[in-house]
């Protein structure tokens, strides 16, 4: 499966965002980058049972949340995410703290009382339905929101993102299907995020199509294949497909060709890959270019939230674990 180019010179000076814009998307992912490695550092100095997590989507996922209409309830988006998103919660505005408290597994875990893998969000003030460690069955349950937002009406849409291995699985068709239906089209945005591997194994053995967005063709589905390390590409492209659904209040299939620049998880180690293209240094070589940040600054950035997530870290390693009483919190629904 080829992956598209990297943009020269002149072409990245033509798409350029306003300066406020690309400035504040530099920032969050360097703070996404930084909150990433915090957590697998954390995993290695025994303050948490595993990680996985986005560090190399940041280029695709920051502008993701930038773009959401967040809230609770039909009238605005639904995420129904995969465990990388973490750059997608710091963009709509979530706090870092609450990821670090998810990999030690306190009792102040946000999420899920300290009962589930780190990258596993969940907010509903937010609409942002519980991450799933089974991978993939997020594609079958996102059309349940889009009918509902359907029925509601408004521009409310539902998103949903996975990663290419697992558009093997049925959920993914059954989430083409049932959101291309002649009858009832869906407002759904149906994101693959291809990294190009799944866990060991390489994407180039196991995809007889060119791109995963070709699926769509079959089920009249408009579909594009963007260079997902390209933030600028990300952010114009993720606009143009969500005015799309929310206007036309129907399905959009988007692959964003990504990297994954620790492995897949603590089980393969979570070790730096140097062959990867790492999208946050592409960023700051072109806005060092074009003038917009200069490299102390950018550094100046990333020792901040360095400084800040070991001091949030230190923190919460005193944090109690939850106890047994509260085994089946929130399991089934709560007596009142």
């Amino acid at each position: 499966m080829s992956r598209p180019r990297l943009l020269n010179r002149e072409e990245a000076s033509a798409l350029t965002l306003d300066r406020e814009l690309l400035v504040r998307i530099h920032d969050l992912m360097v703070k996404a980058r930084v909150l990433e490695e915090r957590l697998i550092q954390m995993y290695k100095q025994g303050h948490g049972f595993f990680w996985i997590g986005g560090p190399g989507e940041e280029a695709f996922n920051v502008p993701l949340g930038l773009l959401m209409k967040k809230g609770q309830g039909p009238a605005f988006d639904y995420l129904h995410a995969h465990y990388r998103q973490s750059a997608t919660m710091l963009a709509l505005g979530e706090e870092p703290i609450g990821a670090l408290r998810q990999m030690k597994n306190t009792a102040s875990d946000p999420y899920s009382g300290g009962r589930n893998f780190a990258g596993h969000f969940s907010k509903r003030e937010w609409n942002i339905a519980p991450v799933s460690s089974p991978i993939e069955v997020q594609y079958a349950i996102a059309p349940g929101t889009a009918m509902a937002q359907k029925r509601h009406g408004g521009d409310g849409i539902t998103i949903v993102t996975g990663g290419d291995a697992g558009t093997a699985e049925g959920d993914f068709a059954s989430c083409l299907i049932w959101s291309s239906r002649p009858a009832n089209p869906l407002p759904i945005l149906i994101i693959v995020t291809n990294n190009h591997w799944g866990i060991s194994t390489s994407a180039e053995d196991q995809h007889g199509e060119t791109h995963v967005a070709d699926r769509g063709r079959a089920f009249n589905i408009r579909s594009k294949t963007i260079n997902g390390n390209d933030p600028i590409t990300s952010y114009r492209e993720l606009k143009e497909a969500m005015e799309y659904v929310r206007q036309e209040r129907k399905p959009f299939l988007l692959e964003a060709q990504v990297s994954r620049l620790y492995g897949h998880s603590s089980a393969s180690g979570a070790n730096f890959v140097t062959h990867e293209v790492d999208c946050l240094k592409e960023f700051e070589t072109r806005l060092e270019g074009e003038g917009v940040l200069t490299r102390e600054q950018m550094d100046a950035l990333r020792n901040r939230y360095t400084e800040e997530l070991a001091a949030a870290a230190r923190l919460v390693r005193d944090e109690p674990l939850p106890g047994p009483e509260t085994l089946w919190n929130h399991v089934y629904a709560e007596k009142k």
